[in-house]
Formats: structure tokens, C-alpha cells, sequence
């Protein structure tokens, strides 16, 4: 089995996770000084709705992104899967009118994301948006305009500070486009107050997943919750090939409960807005003998009392500004359990950095 301080000091997925702080700081100072968001704005237009498109980790990126977008500037969006585009246009796209596409791709490569791109544009007219790391991708050039981040790019085959800075751009560019949302502002005050929270967090991490014996995991939001949710199930996946599954937090009491026994880890990203009904659950699962996680922004004394490990972030803002920072607890969480399972994060089995197809 690997050590893990060893694999702490030589990791480059872990270095890229406690890189974000620092990374979400040039991300969106960089967008500041080059005006990016300025331009997408006026090149993009209003729209009547809005569709986030993006495969695997890009596509629980769109649903928070979606989640965000409707909440931050009221027009409706939504989220989908490019293959659901390419395997049925008729059903997704029935109604194109006044429609505006954003297509996410780290790579700006992946194959599925780049056709839906061509797709949007060439067959239905819709315009564009691309948003990714790489430079010269093809999905650039497919695209009417693109977001390319630069210091969001990584070199582990699972995404993390991609995931987390592209997620923020989206956020940034729907507080802009709602000239009265005091968002913007708040957002750029996330990035310092997690930076000194970070190591902390981590080395907490760690020290729980080596002391903690479960087998399976379950995570648990609601609202734009559940998009961090689904992604903290596939980071637990990728990174240590554990069982997971996602749930509505409020859904869980509706047969899934049955599962619930110690060696069951239950990870529950909580809302402001649903804080009180989602925490009366959390308590409930503790009760049925659950390993039981709460992250949120602030815990109250009965979810202290019902919680085996706490990631409270306190964060004075828009709970939407909480989203990023509650992922990279996930990825800490999936990182040290496949450190803890003999697995190596760096080269996680079966993946590729890339999905191209023929």
C-alpha cells in the first residue's frame, strides 16, 4: 500500500486540489484584466433560455452552472448531456428559438462535446459559447466565442481545479449579466477566505478517511447542491473505485434509507435556503447508524451532534458562492480514500485524460 505523506509530497492531483485558492484568484483576475466576460456578454445577447452542455465531470459542471444561471439572473436554463444532443436532437432541441448554447470541455477536444458544438450551430442555428482550458482546441473553433482558462489547466486525468474555476467563470459571467446582484463582488472574496481553510481541510481529511471504516458512500444535496453532489459521487469514484450513489437529500427517506448502516458514509452538502429540512434528515440517518458528513457554510449544534466529521466553510455571501469550495472537499475525500485503498489518484484505472472517438 502507498504512504500516504508519500504520495502527498509527489501527487500532482493533489498538489492541483489545494492549488484552487490561488488558481480561482488568477481565473478571475484574469477575466478582469482581459475583459472576457465583457465580450461574451455582449456577443451572447440576452437569450430566452440557456443550455450548459458537457460529458462526465463537464456535465455536473452544466447542471451547477444551469442551477446558478436561473438563480443569479432569473432566465431559465437548463442542463444536458452532449450525447443527449446527438442521439436525440428532436427531443432536446424541439424548441430552439431564442435558445443560447455554452459547450464545457477542458480539453476542448473531447469528441461528444465538439460534435454537439458543430451540431448546435451548423444544423439548428443556435449560437455558441465554448469554455475550456486548452488553446487551439477544436471546440474554439467551433464555437462563436470561447472562455479559455488558462490557469485552470491540469495534468491529472480526473478533473478538479478545472471543474471548480470553469464553474466560477459561469457564476461570474451570470452575476455580470445581472448588473444589480451584489454576487460579483462577493465571489471574489471567496478565493481568500478558503486559503487559509485549505491544508487544514485537507490534512482533516485525511486523518478521517484513515481512521473510518465504510465501504460504500452516498451523497446527498438539493437545488444546485445536487449538481456538487453528483460530482462528489463520480470524484469518489474515479479516484478510488468505490461504490457511490446520489440522491435528493429529502428523497433519501423515500426507500433509499433501507441501505443505511455504518458502513455506510453519508456526505451531505447543505443548502441555506433548505438548511432546516435537510438537516432534520441528516439527523434521522445518524439515528439509523450512518457515518454521517455534513458540509455547509454553517452548522448548527443539532448537526454538530449528529455529524462524524464537519466542513464548515463560513463564508459571508450568497450561498451560490459556496459551491466551488464544498467540491474540494469531495475531491480531497475521493484522493485520500484512494490513497487509503492502494490505488494511485494519478493514474486512475481505466481513465484517460481525454474521451476522443473515431
Amino acid at each position: 500500500m502507498h504512504s500516504t505523506r508519500t504520495s502527498e509530497g509527489h501527487s500532482f492531483t493533489l498538489r492541483e486540489i489545494l492549488s484552487q485558492p490561488q488558481v480561482w484568484r488568477d481565473t478571475l483576475n484574469e477575466l478582469n484584466a482581459n475583459h472576457s466576460l465583457q465580450m461574451v456578454g455582449e456577443k451572447t445577447g440576452s437569450g430566452s433560455h440557456w443550455l450548459f452542455v458537457g460529458c462526465g465531470t463537464s456535465y455536473y459542471l452544466a447542471e451547477a452552472a444551469a442551477a446558478s444561471w436561473t438563480l443569479l439572473t432569473g432566465q431559465p436554463a437548463r442542463a444536458l448531456p452532449a450525447s443527449e444532443l446527438l442521439l436525440f436532437p428532436e427531443l432536446t432541441l424541439a424548441r430552439s428559438a431564442g435558445l443560447q448554447a455554452v459547450i464545457i470541455s477542458r480539453s476542448g477536444s473531447t469528441s461528444e462535446a465538439v460534435r454537439a458544438a458543430r451540431l448546435l450551430s451548423r444544423e439548428y442555428g443556435v449560437p455558441t459559447l465554448g469554455l475550456t482550458c486548452a488553446a487551439n482546441s477544436p471546440l474554439a473553433a467551433e464555437c462563436v466565442v470561447t472562455i479559455r482558462l488558462s490557469t485552470a489547466d491540469e495534468q491529472s486525468v480526473v478533473m478538479t481545479r478545472s471543474f471548480t474555476s470553469m464553474l466560477l467563470a459561469l457564476q461570474q459571467l451570470a452575476g455580470r449579466k445581472n448588473a444589480e446582484s451584489p454576487f460579483s463582488a462577493s465571489l471574489e472574496n471567496m478565493p481568500g477566505h478558503f486559503s487559509k481553510q485549505i491544508q487544514a481541510l485537507s490534512n482533516r481529511t485525511e486523518a478521517f478517511v484513515a481512521g473510518c471504516k465504510v465501504a460504500d458512500y452516498i451523497f446527498l444535496g438539493q437545488g444546485p447542491f445536487h449538481a456538487i453532489a453528483r460530482e462528489a459521487s463520480l470524484k469518489i469514484t474515479e479516484m478510488s473505485c468505490s461504490y457511490s450513489q446520489v440522491y435528493h437529500t429529502l428523497e433519501f427517506r423515500h426507500g433509499p434509507k433501507a441501505i443505511v448502516v455504518p458502513e455506510v458514509c453519508l456526505t451531505f452538502f447543505l443548502s441555506e435556503s433548505g438548511y432546516q429540512a435537510e438537516a432534520e434528515v441528516l439527523s434521522e440517518m445518524k439515528e439509523l447508524g450512518g457515518t454521517i458528513i455534513a458540509v455547509c457554510n454553517r452548522a448548527s449544534e443539532s448537526v454538530r451532534r449528529s455529524s462524524d466529521f464537519i466542513f464548515e466553510l463560513g463564508l459571508d455571501g450568497p450561498e451560490l458562492a459556496t459551491l466551488a469550495p464544498f467540491a474540494v472537499f469531495a475531491q480531497l475525500l475521493g484522493f485520500y480514500t484512494g490513497i487509503k485503498k492502494g490505488l494511485n489518484p494519478d493514474q486512475p484505472r481505466n481513465l484517460s485524460r481525454v474521451v476522443i472517438l473515431d
